[in-house]
C-alpha cells in the first residue's frame, strides 16, 4: 500500500473521535532504534500560527526516551481492525517486546520519524515545545485525584505538523 501526502488543511477529522475513541500510536526514533506507544490523550490545533498536534507521555514509558532524544515524532491512526495491535502497544513495553513482531505492524522510514504501513493517517510532527505537567496547576478536583502522590505527571509535547499522509 502507498501513502499520499496531503495538505493538513484538507484533513477533515474529529480529534475527539480519532484520538479519544480510536486511539493513536506515538512513535519516535530512527531505523536503527525506535519505539511506539498507544495514546488516547492529545489534540490538534493552531499555536504560534502553526498547525500543531499535542500529546502526553509519562516519563516511565519507553517511548519517552525517544521523544526526548529526537526532533520529530509521528502520530498514526488505524482502522478498527487494528484495535488489538494498539491495545498491545499500549500495555506492553518496547523494552520487553518487539512490538512490530508481536503485532504485525510494518514500520516505514520514509519520513523524519517512523510510522506504519497499516495506518490510515499519519501526522509527522517536529517538536516545538515540551513541558512537564505540574500538579499544582491543575484546576479540576477529579483530575487532581487521578494521580497518586508518588506517580509522576505526564510531559506534554507540542509538535508542528509538517506532513500528513493518508492511505491511497
Amino acid at each position: 500500500m502507498s501513502f499520499k501526502e496531503i495538505d493538513i488543511k484538507e484533513l477533515e477529522v474529529s480529534p475527539f473521535e480519532k484520538i479519544g475513541k480510536q486511539w493513536m500510536l506515538i512513535t519516535a526514533g530512527n531505523k536503527e532504534s525506535f519505539n511506539t506507544m498507544t495514546a488516547s490523550w492529545g489534540g490538534l490545533g493552531v499555536l504560534w500560527n502553526k498547525n500543531v498536534a499535542f500529546t502526553f507521555i509519562r516519563p516511565s514509558r519507553y517511548t519517552f526516551e525517544f521523544c526526548e532524544r529526537e526532533e520529530y515524532f509521528t502520530l498514526t491512526f488505524f482502522a478498527e481492525e487494528y484495535r488489538k495491535a494498539l491495545s498491545f502497544c499500549g500495555s506492553k513495553s518496547g523494552r520487553d517486546f518487539d512490538k512490530c513482531k508481536e503485532t504485525g505492524l510494518t514500520p516505514v522510514f520514509s519520513a523524519e520519524a517512523p510510522y506504519f504501513e497499516e495506518a490510515e493517517l499519519t501526522l509527522v510532527c517536529k517538536k516545538l515545545y515540551a513541558q512537564d505537567m505540574d500538579k499544582s496547576a491543575i484546576c479540576d478536583d477529579f483530575v487532581n485525584t487521578h494521580y497518586g502522590e508518588a506517580e509522576p505527571m505526564h510531559k506534554m509535547y507540542v509538535g508542528e505538523i509538517i506532513k500528513a499522509f493518508i492511505k491511497e
